[in-house]
C-alpha cells in the first residue's frame, strides 16, 4: 500500500511544478513585447493567454502580479549566470577577476534582453513595487558571490554583498545607455569601480594589520585601574 503521508507531499511538488513550469512559459512569451509594451498587467495577461494558461493558474504562478513576474525575469538571470560561471574555470583567476567575470556575465546574459532589464529596474525603483527591488538586488549580489566560491559567514558577509550592490547598480545603469562597440565603455567602468573597490579592502586590511599591534583596550584599561588603586 502506498504511503499515505508521502501522498500530500508529492501532490505539493506537483503542484510547485506545475506553477514552475507556468511561470516559465509566461515569461518566456512575454519577453519578446516587453521592448514595446513595457512590463504592465496587460502583458502579463496576453502572455498567458499565448501560453493557454487560464487567468486563475495565472495569478496562482504570479500572486503579485506584474511585479511578480519582473522579479521573475531577474531570478531566472541570476540563474542563467550561475550557469554560466560553473563551466568556466574559476580557480585559476584572482578573486578580483572573479568578481569582474561574474558581473560582467550577470549583465551579458541579459543581452538580448537589455531593455527588458531597463525597464524592470525602472519599475522597482517605483513606490509600488514596495521591497522587491532591494531584495532582487541583494539576491543577484548574493549568488555572483557564492558562484564565485566565497565562504564567509561573519560580518565579511553583508560588507561583501552591501559593496557590490553599489558596483553593480552602478555598471547596470552605464549598461543601459552604452552605445560603445561591445559596450567596451561598461567593461572599462567595471574595472575602474572594483579597481576602487579593492584599494579600499587593502586599506581595510592595512587598518587591521596595526590594529592587531595595539594593546587590547579592554586589558589596559584594567592595568591603569589597578595602578592607581
Amino acid at each position: 500500500m502506498p504511503d499515505r503521508k508521502s501522498t500530500p507531499g508529492s501532490s505539493k511538488d506537483a503542484r510547485d511544478d506545475q506553477v514552475a513550469r507556468h511561470r516559465a512559459a509566461i515569461l518566456e512569451a512575454a519577453l519578446p513585447h516587453v521592448a514595446f509594451d513595457g512590463w504592465t498587467s496587460r502583458l502579463l495577461r496576453d502572455a498567458a493567454d499565448a501560453c493557454g494558461i487560464s487567468h486563475g493558474e495565472m495569478r496562482l504562478a504570479f500572486p503579485g502580479g506584474i511585479i511578480d513576474l519582473v522579479d521573475c525575469f531577474l531570478a531566472d538571470g541570476d540563474r542563467r549566470m550561475a550557469e554560466v560561471l560553473a563551466q568556466s574555470d574559476l580557480g585559476q583567476l584572482k578573486m578580483r577577476e572573479r568578481i569582474t567575470l561574474a558581473v560582467r556575465t550577470r549583465i551579458e546574459v541579459d543581452l538580448m534582453h537589455r531593455d527588458a532589464a531597463r525597464r524592470a529596474v525602472t519599475l522597482l525603483s517605483l513606490p509600488i513595487s514596495g521591497t522587491t527591488g532591494p531584495h532582487a538586488l541583494y539576491r543577484t549580489v548574493d549568488a555572483i558571490w557564492r558562484a564565485v566560491g566565497d565562504t564567509s559567514t561573519d560580518f565579511n558577509f553583508y560588507t561583501k554583498r552591501a559593496v557590490l550592490a553599489g558596483v553593480y547598480s552602478t555598471v547596470t545603469i552605464t549598461w543601459f545607455g552604452d552605445e560603445s562597440d561591445g559596450f567596451a565603455d561598461t567593461w572599462a567602468f567595471l574595472d575602474r569601480r572594483i579597481a576602487d573597490v579593492m584599494k579600499i579592502e587593502k586599506a581595510k586590511a592595512g587598518v587591521r594589520k596595526f590594529g592587531a599591534l595595539l594593546p587590547d583596550p579592554l586589558t589596559l584599561l584594567s592595568r591603569l585601574r589597578y595602578r592607581q588603586s
